[in-house]
């Protein structure tokens, strides 16, 4: 029997090793290969919205894996879901988004549901998810979504522990108000780490390792 393959579309080059591990550790068995094109995120934050334009080029990155032999594919970028899920209807293999498992387990966790993100235009689009993922499950939740502002400029500018300090911070104060807290962005989970455990007062997910599960159990 022939290994699977899963092919990962990033937009950014510094998932890739969190990625590369994920799959090492959940599905060890399954081969992968990477697509990176930064260009993407740069267009979607410079415009303020993903654009037909630069949906255009995500889906086509589908046809792209499907060609180099993927059974399956995943995008890494929460900002560019809606082109993901275009994809996903014209693709003949399996295509996932990164954050759908993570809105899932959120939806299954609580009915009071925090967003946050250091990016406008990715805190929109999980909120988005969040909700057609709840009423999928015919789950009422309320959703309270919080925008860190300044801390992605500071982990572009090099300054990742301001960043990390800053969501740190934003983490504590929606704990308070929520049941479970959603990391829209996956460059944010290594901030759960650093936190007291009297800090995590509720569950936090991160998409990266939720998604790579889920994908242990279909594949």
């Amino acid at each position: 029997m022939s290994k699977k393959t899963l092919g990962l579309i990033h937009t950014s080059a510094t998932l890739v090793p969190v990625f590369q591990d994920l799959c090492k550790r959940f599905i060890p068995d399954v081969q992968t290969f990477n697509i990176v094109d930064d260009s993407l995120i740069k267009n979607v934050i410079q415009c303020g919205e993903l654009k037909p334009d630069t949906a255009r080029r995500v889906v086509n990155y589908a046809a792209s894996a499907e060609a180099a032999g993927a059974d399956f594919i995943l995008y890494t970028c929460s900002s560019i879901g809606a082109a993901v899920e275009t994809a996903a209807t014209l693709s003949k293999v399996p295509v996932l988004r990164v954050d759908q498992p993570m809105a899932d387990k959120a939806v299954q966790t609580g009915d009071k549901i925090g967003v946050i993100a250091t990016l406008p235009t990715t805190l929109n689009p999980t909120t988005d998810l969040v909700k057609r993922r709840a009423a999928v499950a015919g789950k009422a939740v309320t959703v309270i979504s919080k925008l860190c502002e300044g801390a992605f400029d500071a982990l572009m500018g090099g300054d990742a522990a301001k960043h990390d300090e800053m969501v740190a911070a934003a983490l504590k104060e929606l704990s308070s108000q929520v049941d479970v807290i959603v990391l829209a962005q996956a460059s944010m989970a290594r901030v759960i780490d650093m936190l007291d455990a009297a800090d995590k007062k509720v569950p936090i997910l991160a998409s990266p390792g939720i998604a790579i599960e889920y994908l242990a159990s279909v594949f």
